[in-house]
């Protein structure tokens, strides 16, 4: 049960209010990041993606962003489930007063009204994905796993078969040399993929980069996230988006070899 007080409003992102409202994780609206995020969001707002943010009294407290799992921007296959690509509640307190399960039974009723067969959702005790247990308290069970990540899914009726991971180990080997793999679906990425590609020039690397433009592509991305890979001649070195410092111990460490 939420702890929650004062006046909640779940705030659905369009294309037409994101710089009003701002995608909460990215809320300077000039930018590079979250104008790239703006782009990609405006294209795939038409493929059923959503991001609600929770507010309270006016204030900003955490948000989801979610999309038919057919259409997510991850190595799954889930037909006809509810994929959940982020969720985020910004301070521990609310965390621990309910926010993010608010916010995951919003994405459940919605599901329902869609006509979906359930929920799925990635977690990690790594970086940048949310661990296990907020989706475990709302009746989440794990049916599959893979390197440091694990597929948990909810669904209404025993008989849908559960979401499986797409593996994404298969095409690395056809990434020679120095690969970076990335999408928009992080307005973190822009920034990452702008350091790594301006480092890589002063120790004079050939850094190839590439940007998915499709949910497929995601898919057959060479890493679990999907969205951000780091490759040295197959071998998968990053999976999230780096800063400037960290490529360049990553660099030294391989100059080294």
């Amino acid at each position: 049960m939420s702890a929650l007080s004062g006046h909640l409003d779940f705030i659905n992102v369009t294309p037409e209010n994101a710089e009003q409202e701002t995608f909460y994780c990215i809320k300077d609206i000039k930018s590079p990041g979250f104008k790239s995020k703006q782009r990609w969001f405006a294209k795939r707002y038409n493929e059923g993606l959503r991001i609600k943010i929770l507010k309270i009294e006016d204030k900003m407290i955490g948000f989801i962003e979610y999309v038919p799992a057919n259409k997510a921007w991850r190595p799954i296959e889930a037909p006809e489930f509810m994929f959940i690509h982020c969720l985020m509640v910004g301070s521990k307190k609310d965390r621990e007063e309910g926010s993010g399960s608010l916010l995951i039974k919003e994405v459940e009723k919605e599901a329902k009204a869609r006509n979906l067969k359930g929920l799925c959702v990635m977690s990690s005790k790594g970086p940048w994905m949310a661990a296990k247990q907020i989706f475990e308290n709302n009746g989440f069970i794990e049916v599959d796993k893979k390197d440091r990540y694990k597929l948990l899914s909810k669904k209404w009726d025993s008989n849908t078969p559960d979401p499986k991971f797409i593996n994404w180990t298969k095409n690395q080997n056809q990434y020679k040399g120095w690969h970076l793999v990335y999408a928009d679906q992080c307005p973190w990425h822009e920034k990452s993929a702008f350091d790594l590609m301006n480092t890589a020039l002063d120790y004079d690397i050939d850094l190839k980069l590439k940007k998915l433009e499709t949910a497929q592509q995601a898919k057959n991305a060479p890493s679990g996230f999907g969205v951000f890979s780091l490759l040295l001649d197959g071998t998968l070195l990053e999976d999230h988006y780096i800063s400037a410092t960290r490529f360049k111990n990553i660099l030294k460490k391989q100059l080294k070899k």
